[in-house]
């Protein structure tokens, strides 16, 4: 077990408890993100935490597979779906780097709250990239740290080496933006509530 998911396995449940941040902002995400959702989409959401957007969005497509590194939030999710008596989500343990499947395999893919947490953004998006079929999108909400916070660069790695923060990137929104039109996608959509704010990025494949 590493040491990112040990810490997200030790705050599951008060992870669970914490209200949404910017209830707004984030209704607003959803909303944009079931404008590009069909039927008989084949999803992937990494970094799906407790499952709160999956759970969300699985009315609205075929199928959605979700994954996270904690063992703890997806027990949280697994319960909470069962609860929501929704039946098209299938949860697994793995990282979008250890995550496995067949090239162009899925619609859609979601990787919200997450790229900030990565050791290799590129690396993930570019994965993301090749997991996505040929005009598939990839939407992204990200907290870009490199625009209000620059000291967490050097700050973050004594929290994280103490265990009280997991691993943190800090880059800009421009930075964002740079790797994703790097992996080769089109961004379709770019909005930000404010500053400080997390970016919320829709992309897509070309077709």
């Amino acid at each position: 077990m590493s040491s990112e998911s040990r810490f997200w396995d030790r705050i599951a449940g008060r992870y669970a408890r914490r209200p949404v941040a910017d209830e707004a902002s984030y209704q607003n995400k959803l909303a944009l993100t079931r404008d590009y959702l069909h039927p008989d989409m084949e999803v992937l959401e990494f970094g799906c935490g407790t499952g709160s957007t999956a759970i969300v969005h699985a009315p609205h497509v075929k199928h959605i597979q979700a994954i996270d590194i904690s063992a703890a939030m997806l027990a949280i999710a697994r319960r909470k779906t069962e609860a929501a008596g929704i039946a098209n989500i299938t949860f697994q343990q793995a990282g979008i780097e250890t995550f496995r499947a067949p090239d162009a395999s899925y619609d859609a893919v979601l990787g919200l709250s997450i790229l900030h947490l990565l050791a290799d953004r590129d690396a993930a998006i570019a994965k993301v990239h090749r997991l996505l079929k040929p005009g598939g999108v990839f939407v992204s909400s990200t907290t870009c740290l490199g625009e209000t916070m620059k000291l967490l660069k050097y700050i973050g790695p004594i929290g994280r080496l103490l265990g009280l923060m997991p691993r943190v990137a800090v880059f800009t929104p421009d930075e964002l933006r740079a790797s994703i039109t790097g992996a080769g996608f089109a961004i379709e959509h770019d909005w930000q509530p404010g500053r400080g704010k997390a970016v919320f990025i829709v992309a897509r494949k070309a077709g």
